[in-house]
């Protein structure tokens, strides 16, 4: 077994790693004035089963590092190739929804079998279906295993609720709720185009009650906010949100900062923007109390338990909840 990394998910690999009690292979990337690239893999890989872990996120540089090191890999004549996807993107355009637009996540499959990929290790794709774009096997595995465990030491003062911020949420939100067998709301929304809500509505009843928003990702941070002020203004105690993918693109931090959320609970899937990392004078006031209502729970242990696994022939069925 080899274990390598993509550029931006290097420290989440190296905690996989040590949880593996295995060393992260060597790689390295070269990169050209025109913005062209190459990966490069620094040991031998041949007859090996070989991990590639890489969250695609910023999407597409990312993604394309990805096949290069599976073509590599393949080339370089590994057994099998894995690749281990915290965070897949694309997977928001999963059906065609409009005239004369792409079903990207399905490119997107296609791209990685025709890189020589042999099995897809994910979590919590936005959508579930995305699984049957693919002709190899795919482990979908859900954060829900680290992140109920969590929520249940979070001190409440009321009931709780927990919100789907849409409707395509729901199921996922589900989970959550009979879990911990609480109810659940909500929230309906209307997009006119991409990242800007038209019109958002509740249904169910919040009042007195301690909400968590839960949700795969946040992108923008609009839809999370937005829900959060409007449950605060229905009567909710307080709101939380638990997801899954931290994008937080654009004036994120700062839209988190502004409204009623009072913490935001994610993965390390993606690790959070640089900028956070400045001085506080660097920040504008609405950025730094948003970074700090932040809260990030690690994942790199599920992974690790998955490679575990897989390398095992053993099942996976326990990290799934």
């Amino acid at each position: 077994m080899k274990v390598f990394a993509g550029e931006k998910s290097r420290e989440f690999a190296k905690s996989v790693c040590r949880h593996l009690g295995v060393d992260l292979g060597l790689s390295e990337k070269q990169s050209f004035s025109d913005g062209e690239f190459i990966p490069a893999i620094k040991e031998t890989v041949r007859g090996q089963t070989v991990y590639l872990i890489q969250s695609t996120f910023p999407p597409t540089d990312n993604l394309f590092e990805l096949l290069m090191m599976a073509d590599a890999c393949k080339r370089a004549g590994a057994a099998k190739i894995v690749a281990v996807i915290p965070y897949f993107g694309y997977a928001r355009q999963d059906k065609k929804d409009a005239p004369r637009v792409p079903i990207t996540a399905s490119l997107i499959a296609g791209l990685i079998e025709q890189a020589g990929i042999n099995h897809v290790v994910t979590m919590d794709l936005h959508a579930d279906q995305i699984q049957g774009f693919f002709r190899i096997p795919v482990s979908h595995i859900y954060a829900s295993t680290v992140l109920l465990p969590y929520l249940r030491k979070i001190p409440c003062e009321k009931d709780i609720a927990f919100a789907s911020p849409d409707m395509g949420g729901t199921k996922r939100t589900r989970i959550y709720a009979n879990h911990l067998k609480k109810d659940m709301v909500i929230c309906y929304k209307y997009r006119k185009k991409a990242n800007e809500i038209s019109e958002m509505k509740l249904v169910g009843g919040v009042i007195g009650k301690d909400v968590v928003i839960v949700d795969d990702l946040i992108d923008t941070a609009g839809t999370i906010c937005k829900a959060a002020d409007m449950m605060m203004a229905e009567g909710a105690n307080s709101v939380r949100a638990v997801v899954t993918h931290p994008i937080l693109s654009g004036d994120a931090y700062g839209q988190i900062g502004r409204s009623a959320l009072e913490s935001l609970i994610v993965t390390n899937s993606i690790p959070l923007c640089d900028r956070m990392k400045l001085p506080l004078d660097d920040l504008c006031d609405d950025s730094y109390i948003g970074r700090s209502k932040i809260e990030v729970v690690e994942v790199c242990s599920i992974f690790a338990d998955i490679i575990r696994n897989i390398e095992n022939n053993q099942s996976i069925s326990v990290n799934f909840l």
